[in-house]
Formats: structure tokens, C-alpha cells, sequence
């Protein structure tokens, strides 16, 4: 699929579309952008269900700051292929998979056509599986993670009970099934109110316009396949431990309203995790890069003063 440009959300000037194969057989979704004299390129990749095109204001704004700029449609989501006959279903088995996706994208398209060095602005779901990756890879220079997923918020729901009926759907070959209690159909413009993701109407309904105009992108609820992976990853994230440290520095923003994803969780990682800050944007709700415009200014800020910093 190609990229998708609205009059709201234009495809980048000069943005590449192509297709990556990853080792197992699957096709994904790639783009780069190029600038003049650039100082590096960051490597955008989003959250559970994201497209590229929900970032190609951010990609702008790194453009205008001088990075080349390349992201992936994670397999199961945006323009790559899915995983199972339902399209809608957020499904994947393995977050293996994931740094698979990440390591043919790395490989076929940012390695040979894009200059170093290599930043990651890696947002949820991309931020867990970022974590993983860079504890034996030496891609990148810097990452920052935006609201990443250490751990999620539960809510309601105790802990014990969220792992139990996963290990049960999972015993069964359920892992299929949609998650209860979560809606199987993206969220769209009429959402907007009391949504959990971000407070600024206008871009909510900017990407709801780029579902419209390509239905195909979209990601509904996920699967218990799909939450049993991110509890596996998780795991593994929690018995991460200092000395087994990072092979670059980073830099989480968290969003101090977030409700996705447990704040307390990602804080104590960075107080065990040698290499790694931390800092809160109070005001924010889970998808930083698509809040309202002060809060999103706190992030890039962030990113200006981290990247340049000397490691």
C-alpha cells in the first residue's frame, strides 16, 4: 500500500514508500525521507495499531531540524501484512516477531539508504520492543521513548486474574479471540470525547480522516494471542537488571495522565536500568506526539537537548 496523503496530514516532501520481507515470509510497509546535510536519521516507530501516516507531522518536524527520517508498519497493523483472515484483529504471537520486523527494516532500508547516526523515537508498544532490541543491538545512538510499555495500567482488573484467563484462552487456541470488554473496530471521530489517547481534536480527527480515505490501515481490538506476547515481553523487561545494561543511553517521556500504561512501573525500570532517564509531562495523555501543541513542544524539547547531549 502506499502512503496515504489528506489535505490535513500530506505525505511528507519527498517521503519513499517501499516493501520489506522480513525472514519469515512477511511484507511490511516501509518509508524513508531524506533532507540535505543531514545531522542523522531518526527511526520513528509507533504503538499498537499505529500507521505511519499518524506521524508524518513528527517526521516534519525532525525533517525541519535537519534528521532523515524512516518508519515501519509493524506486521498485523497499518499498510503491512496481517496475521490472521480478519483484518481487524490486533493479533501477533511472538514480540520476536516485532524485532524481526525491526531488524529487516533496519537492514533492507535504513542501514544501506539512510546516513548515521541512528535515533529511535519510539512510541508504546515500539518502545517495549526497542527495549529488548537494544540490549544486544548496536543500531542506534540515542533512543527516546515516548509513554513506552513497561507494564500496562490494569485498572480494575487484578493482575492474577488478567494472566489467568490469558493462560487460559491461550491453553484452549483462543489466542485468536478479541480481548472482552475492548471494541473490535478502530476509533474514529464521534470517539473523540472522554478517548484515553490524547486531548487535541484536531489531530484525533486528522487521523480518523486518513481511516476514511483507507480503511485498510486500521487496527481494531487486540487478541489474547496478542496480550499474551506483551505479558511475555514484559517479563522480560521486568528482569532486566542493571548489570546487564543497555547499548545506548535513553530517554523516556512519560505522560502524566496516562492511563495506557503504568507510570510507576516505567519509573522504577529507570531507577534499575542503568543508562536510562526519566521525565514526566504532567498535562499528557498516552500518545504525546499527537497531543496538544505546548505538550507536544515539552517532548521535542526533550529530544533536541538528549540527542545533542554528548553520550
Amino acid at each position: 500500500m502506499d502512503l496515504i496523503s489528506t489535505p490535513e496530514n500530506p505525505v511528507p516532501r519527498g517521503a519513499d514508500c517501499t516493501r520489506v520481507v522480513t525472514s519469515d515470509g512477511y511484507h511490511l510497509r516501509a518509508m524513508s525521507v531524506r533532507v540535505s546535510n543531514a545531522k542523522g536519521t531518526v527511526v520513528i516507530l509507533g504503538g499498537r495499531a499505529d500507521f505511519m501516516e499518524r506521524y508524518f507531522e513528527t517526521a516534519r518536524d525532525l525533517m525541519n531540524r535537519g534528521y532523515c527520517v524512516a518508519s515501519v508498519d509493524f506486521r498485523g497493523q497499518g499498510g503491512s501484512q496481517r496475521l490472521t483472515e480478519k483484518r481487524l484483529r490486533g493479533h501477533v504471537n511472538h514480540f520476536e516477531e516485532y524485532d524481526e520486523d525491526v531488524r529487516a527494516f533496519m537492514t533492507q532500508v535504513v542501514l544501506p539508504d539512510c546516513p548515521p547516526p541512528y535515533y529511535v523515537l519510539a512510541h508504546s508498544t515500539g518502545g517495549n520492543i526497542i527495549l529488548r532490541l537494544i540490549r544486544t543491538r548496536t543500531w542506534f545512538k540515542k533512543c527516546v521513548l515516548v509513554a513506552p510499555l513497561i507494564d500496562f495500567n490494569y485498572g480494575a482488573w487484578p493482575v492474577p486474574v488478567v494472566r489467568l484467563l490469558t493462560f487460559l484462552a491461550m491453553t484452549l487456541r483462543l489466542g485468536w479471540v478479541y480481548l472482552p470488554g475492548r471494541r473490535q473496530t478502530p476509533l474514529g471521530r464521534k470517539d473523540f470525547v472522554g478517548n484515553p489517547l490524547t486531548r487535541d481534536q484536531r489531530r484525533w480527527n486528522r487521523d480518523s480522516a486518513v481511516l476514511e480515505a483507507a480503511p485498510a490501515l486500521a487496527t481494531g481490538g487486540p487478541t489474547y494471542g496478542w496480550l499474551s506476547a506483551a505479558l511475555n515481553s514484559i517479563s522480560t523487561l521486568r528482569g532486566m537488571k542493571s548489570a546487564k545494561g543497555l547499548r545506548c543511553p535513553v530517554l523516556i517521556v512519560a505522560a502524566g495522565l496516562d492511563s495506557i500504561v503504568d507510570n510507576d512501573a516505567t519509573r522504577r525500570f529507570s531507577e534499575r536500568v542503568a543508562g536510562v532517564s526519566i521525565i514526566t509531562i504532567r498535562e499528557a495523555l498516552h500518545e504525546i506526539l499527537l497531543e496538544r501543541d505546548e505538550i507536544r513542544q515539552q517532548l521535542l524539547a526533550a529530544f533536541d537537548v538528549f540527542v545533542s547531549e554528548k553520550a
